[in-house]
């Protein structure tokens, strides 16, 4: 493996967010930027100029003063006018004028006068598009529930890779990628949660399948943030030209120092899913998914509305045939199952047809009450005389199941296992098959640091650090085949399981793949 020299981190200030005229600005130190333009192979030791740079969001100007700072230094060695190049050469787009003025006079301070369409006052989505060697930058953050209408509209209709609930830094990439010319080079540095989550699918196959990811330095760990930072962020350096089989991947895995970060080289990704990348033990030999163990994995039911069909009242309202006692994450928290007496509302027969209400009359009369708010509902409004069904069917076998209950988001450091006594609600993920023994050796597994660290590859960390059990994640974590263990271990596991042990589950499962995967 190779070093990869980059600043430490005392000398970086990694993104942070401000909220500026409904736009969320991102600031970028200056150690990265530097660190990002070398990465980009805009360096003053090479003739620049004829080196045609894009800075699509360019804020108050890091990234172009650094720009200008390098352009002169090679001016100075390859004898050219840094001006003149740097206003036919360099284009930066940002929608705030006061920034671009300020932009505009920190270039001046360095002796470059831009011109009238160097630094354009417009949003780079709607700007025209020409050919570029180079493209660097710090795309704008914006969650999907955050982004008006009109540019809601404005992405899903003029770029592919606008996807799901999608952060608007996603088309900034396409786009951008779609300017660079044959040679060219992209280097971003933004929220990592494209690489894993599945409104990044998208844009991930089309990196795959028509760029070169040359290089990803994942700074998820490297707890360096402002206090009002909620993006993981990473540098991605993609090349227009597909010619290599390999990247490299360095992950900022130590608190204190981003100096010596490990350039390891792995498999280019040919489609949309990265997590191979990421997950160490994606290709171990000793060890399988969940499921190909007879397991199954599921997610608790989505009613479209919860208010109506979960209740602690129901048990007065409706008949008790009809109910079932629902578990969801509220119940699952600090290491405690503590039932709320929340009970889930079941419309269907055994066989999964709906039920005629007219045989239920309290059931009637008490969703009749409910008609016109469960009627316009988007599942109800494709079938209007199906108004009471929930958007996922029920099966009331699930609940008299043992299942391995996981809340979507969760701290705890105990996985519980439910000997079958509740019915899992939508923000729960479950396990279930093989016998309950099986089940409660697979919950130490899935508490151990072993399984842990699979995850937090794999996923995106939330606040705080936690990891979210979603059933994608889970069908991409690797195990030993639980029925090879050595029966004292099991009995050891076990043991400690019931005892609630955290630490000793987690340190002989550590024990025990050290012994399987030397």
């Amino acid at each position: 493996m190779d070093t990869l020299a980059v600043p430490p981190v005392s000398a970086v200030k990694l993104p942070g967010h401000r909220r500026s005229r409904g736009h969320c600005d991102v600031f970028t130190s200056p150690a990265v930027v530097r660190f990002m333009l070398d990465k980009a192979g805009y360096t003053s030791d090479r003739n620049l100029s004829a080196v045609r740079v894009l800075e699509p969001s360019c804020g108050d100007g890091e990234f172009l003063v650094e720009i200008a700072n390098r352009l002169q230094e090679s001016a100075r060695r390859f004898d050219f006018d840094a001006e003149t190049v740097f206003n036919i050469n360099v284009r930066a787009y940002e929608i705030d004028p006061l920034k671009v003025r300020l932009c505009q006079e920190r270039l001046q301070s360095l002796g470059i006068d831009t011109a009238a369409d160097t630094i354009v006052v417009e949003d780079f989505l709607h700007a025209p598009q020409s050919m570029v060697d180079i493209v660097v930058g710090n795309p704008p953050y914006i969650r999907y529930e955050h982004i008006p209408k009109d540019i809601l509209k404005f992405c899903r209709d003029n770029f592919e890779t606008f996807h799901y609930r999608c952060d608007l830094y996603v088309p900034f990439f396409e786009k951008s990628l779609s300017m660079l010319a044959p040679g060219g080079r992209h280097c971003f540095i933004c929220s990592n949660r494209w690489l894993r989550n599945e409104y990044g699918r998208k844009l991930r196959k089309l990196v795959a399948q028509h760029y070169q990811l040359r290089s990803l330095i994942n700074l998820e760990r490297a707890k360096a943030f402002l206090s009002d930072v909620l993006a993981y962020p990473a540098i991605t350096v993609i090349d227009a030209d597909r010619c290599r089989e390999t990247f490299v991947y360095s992950d900022c895995a130590e608190a204190e120092s981003l100096a010596e970060l490990k350039a390891i080289s792995k498999k280019v990704p040919e489609d949309a899913d990265w997590s191979a990348m990421f997950n160490v033990r994606e290709a171990d030999p000793c060890l399988s998914t969940i499921e190909s163990q007879g397991f199954k994995i599921g997610v608790g039911v989505a009613t479209g509305a919860d208010s109506v069909f979960i209740s602690p009242q129901l048990p007065q309202l409706v008949e008790p045939s009809l109910i079932l006692p629902g578990i969801n994450a509220r119940d699952l928290r600090g290491n405690e199952l503590k039932w709320q007496g929340e009970f889930l509302l079941n419309p269907y027969n055994p066989d999964g047809s709906l039920l005629d209400l007219a045989a239920y009359p309290k059931a009637e009369a008490y969703l009749s009450a409910y008609r016109e708010r469960l009627s316009s509902r988007h599942v109800a409004q494709k079938a209007p005389d199906r108004w009471y069904k929930t958007i996922d069917r029920i099966n009331p076998q699930l609940r008299s199941q043992p299942k391995i209950l996981l809340p979507d988001i969760s701290g705890n450091t105990y996985i519980f296992v439910d000997e079958g006594e509740y019915y899992p609600l939508h923000n729960i993920y479950y396990v279930v098959g093989n016998s309950p023994t099986d089940l409660k050796i697979l919950a130490a597994f899935l508490m151990s640091d072993f399984v842990r660290e699979q995850l937090a590859a794999v996923t995106n960390q939330m606040n705080g650090g936690f990891v979210r059990w979603q059933s994608q994640h889970l069908r991409k974590l690797k195990i030993p085949n639980l029925k090879e263990l050595e029966d004292g271990d099991i009995q050891e596991i076990l043991k400690y399981y019931e005892l609630k042990d955290a630490a000793k589950i987690n340190a002989k499962i550590t024990a025990i793949m050290n012994s399987l995967c030397r």
